[in-house]
């Protein structure tokens, strides 16, 4: 495990540990709200290309609910833009582990093996994808567009697929 991921796994939980403490305290059983407001903030923070401000709630969102693929999906996608391939690849995989078909994920970890010179994996992506929506859906152009230009980069703007 690279130290990068060691040091996200004690973020995430401490994160875990401070929430269940404090929900003990406040004697609540429900934060679904505060993991939504969480969530929606991320969102927020990734459409403005504050990946930093995102990871970390969206460390607090997995924290809750580890089973979160969107969530995953953006850290992933974060991940990716802050240039920590290897931490992007785990996210993104966690995020299909949880939803094999989540389009995002799928499109996303595409662009990210284009970033990383994989071309051959990347189209596999794009295959998966065209199975799963076919060759006129926006996340299998946007792929098969990283391709094709070999620059990921371009796709600034995350979606919430």
């Amino acid at each position: 495990m690279t130290r990068n991921l060691m040091k996200r796994a004690a973020i995430v939980a401490a994160v875990v540990m401070l929430s269940a403490g404090s929900a003990l305290a406040a004697g609540s059983k429900d934060d679904s709200a505060s993991d939504d407001s969480n969530y929606d903030q991320a969102v927020k923070a990734v459409k403005a290309a504050d990946y930093s401000t995102a990871l970390g709630l969206l460390a607090k969102v997995v924290a809750k609910d580890p089973k979160n693929a969107d969530a995953w999906n953006y850290i992933g996608f974060s991940d990716r833009k802050l240039g920590k391939f290897p931490e992007s690849l785990t996210a993104y995989e966690k995020a299909l582990a949880i939803q094999p078909k989540h389009l995002g994920a799928t499109e996303y970890l595409g662009e990210l093996y284009v970033q990383m010179g994989q071309t051959d994996n990347a189209n596999v992506q794009l295959a998966k994808l065209e199975k799963l929506c076919g060759s006129s859906c926006d996340e299998y152009k946007e792929l098969k567009t990283a391709i094709s230009s070999g620059k990921a980069a371009m796709l600034d703007a995350p979606s919430s697929k």
